[in-house]
């Protein structure tokens, strides 16, 4: 039976998937944006800033979804608009959230969800999460008081997808992979943090098909979603120089200084994800040495 589904934002990178993919079930998307980009082919398009509660009502005006899947929630101010206007007009309302709600946690073993109980987190809507700086800077934080208002929205059964660090695809437009494919070929060395810690990755295509399979689920609450094996800043740059024409390539580190940005996917600290929760409730993680040196192919290829 056909869903009605509306996506929030997420016209892009592993959100275009996931709308494709929900298209191709035979799911009826909508997909609401600033107008920025139009949806994929097959897809309805409403225009509304999310930020602006008025605007988002009148956009919606009776419309009820079996499904929200909120690309773009940052902050706890976007998360009590979305409670608000969204309470009891859908079945389900998901987020997507990062491993960056873990920004505080350094542990040796890779964290479960209840490292971080969104019932816990003390939540400031007077923060001035309004401003870009400001909720950029404080990107992990926010992410965590907007899990924290879900969770005690009443007539929003709710799931925060808590994302690993994401790889893969033609389309990747973050330039972290790049950056190691241009160091390499400059033969400059690559900066790192001191101490440097592995992390947990996701591949793109992964967490598309992770984040529908989840708008077909029942459980609520967080949930990890991270592919098996931690990776470390060597393991990209050297699927990168592997997949570099004109090599061998030899990568060459250098500690970050105090006035030096580190690379990306550099990390002073642990961001290990444990995937258990997920993999209980029925989804199966790749492991992530069987699509490296693909994932790092197909984005260079496409840039």
């Amino acid at each position: 039976m056909a869903r009605e589904v509306l996506v929030i934002g997420g016209n892009r990178y592993f959100g275009k998937r996931l709308i494709r993919s929900l298209l191709a079930a035979g799911d009826r998307v909508t997909v609401l944006n600033r107008g920025s980009a139009a949806p994929p082919p097959g897809a309805a398009h409403l225009v509304a800033d999310r930020d602006d509660e008025a605007a988002l009502t009148a956009v919606l005006g009776g419309r009820t979804f079996d499904v929200v899947v909120d690309q773009v929630c940052y902050t706890p101010r976007q998360a009590a608009v979305a409670a608000r206007v969204l309470a009891g007009r859908t079945g389900r309302y998901v987020m997507t959230s990062t491993v960056e709600v873990y920004e505080h946690q350094d542990a040796a073993a890779a964290v479960t969800e209840a490292a971080v109980d969104p019932r816990a987190v003390a939540v400031d809507l007077g923060l001035p999460w309004t401003d870009p700086e400001f909720a950029a800077a404080h990107y992990g934080e926010g992410k965590r008081q907007a899990e924290a208002v879900l969770a005690a929205a009443p007539g929003l059964p709710y799931v925060a997808v808590r994302v690993a660090h994401v790889i893969g695809g033609a389309d990747d437009f973050t330039g972290r992979v790049t950056h190691y494919a241009d160091r390499l070929r400059a033969g400059e060395p690559v900066a790192v943090t001191v101490p440097n810690h592995p992390a947990t990755y996701v591949h793109v295509d992964e967490i598309a098909a992770f984040l529908h399979w989840v708008t077909g689920q029942e459980f609520t609450g967080p949930v990890n979603a991270a592919s098996h094996g931690p990776l470390t800043t060597a393991d990209i740059v050297d699927a990168v120089a592997g997949a570099l024409p004109g090599g061998p390539y030899r990568a060459r580190y250098t500690p970050a200084g105090p006035q030096e940005a580190a690379s990306p996917f550099s990390f002073a600290r642990s961001y290990g994800m444990d995937n258990s929760r997920a993999e209980e409730l029925g989804f199966r993680f790749s492991r992530t040495g069987d699509w490296l040196a693909r994932a790092v192919a197909e984005t260079l290829e496409g840039n």
